[in-house]
């Protein structure tokens, strides 16, 4: 019986994890004023037909501290990358020199980096929200095995601190993100 709990405390541990690793991604795709290629990761394009992002079809480099490069391997997308940029909600202005397309992120104004501060915190909340989600559905799954009272009260309570470490870890990463963003 105990190894079955063990699995679902290993189980709820991963998801957890899977939802901290989301919200780390989520958050790379937030403008902060520097050149960070991951800001581009949502971004798609057409390549023969297939929905493709645009990391897959060309090189992209941060250069300098506010500008990313970026050079499809095939010259022929350049206009369709173009397109696409200036289609997202990144709201960048792309620069095409006929080889590949520079991209120049301005200063954040301190009211829109406070705005993204909230942003911010409200993507916390739904990662806590789905630490939480995972919790009731471990503790669900631990009670269904019909333990002894001692047994289930004593993994009841190994799943409320894996959860309080990774709400623990989603305030952290809020912190850092929310850091990096009010920096000048």
């Amino acid at each position: 019986m105990s190894e079955q709990a063990d699995l679902i405390l290993m189980e709820v541990e991963d998801h957890m994890g899977k939802t901290v690793e989301v919200l780390r991604r989520e958050f790379a795709g937030v403008r902060t004023g520097r050149a960070n290629p991951a800001l581009l990761d949502k971004i798609h394009i057409q390549y023969y037909g297939v929905d493709t992002p645009l990391k897959q079809i060309s090189s992209i480099q941060a250069v300098e501290g506010n500008q990313l490069y970026i050079k499809p391997f095939d010259k022929s997308v350049l206009k369709t990358v173009e397109t696409a940029i200036m289609a997202s909600d990144l709201g960048l202005n792309p620069q095409n020199d006929g080889i590949g397309i520079r991209l120049i992120l301005p200063s954040l104004t301190e009211q829109r980096r406070r705005e993204l501060v909230k942003e911010i915190e409200k993507m916390g909340e739904h990662a806590k929200v789905g630490v939480r989600n995972v919790r009731r559905d471990g503790n669900d799954h631990i009670k269904k095995l019909g333990l002894s009272e001692d047994d289930e009260k004593g993994y009841l309570g190994d799943v409320q601190e894996i959860t309080d470490n990774f709400i623990k870890k989603v305030d952290e990463e809020i912190k850092i993100k929310s850091e990096e963003l009010l920096k000048i």
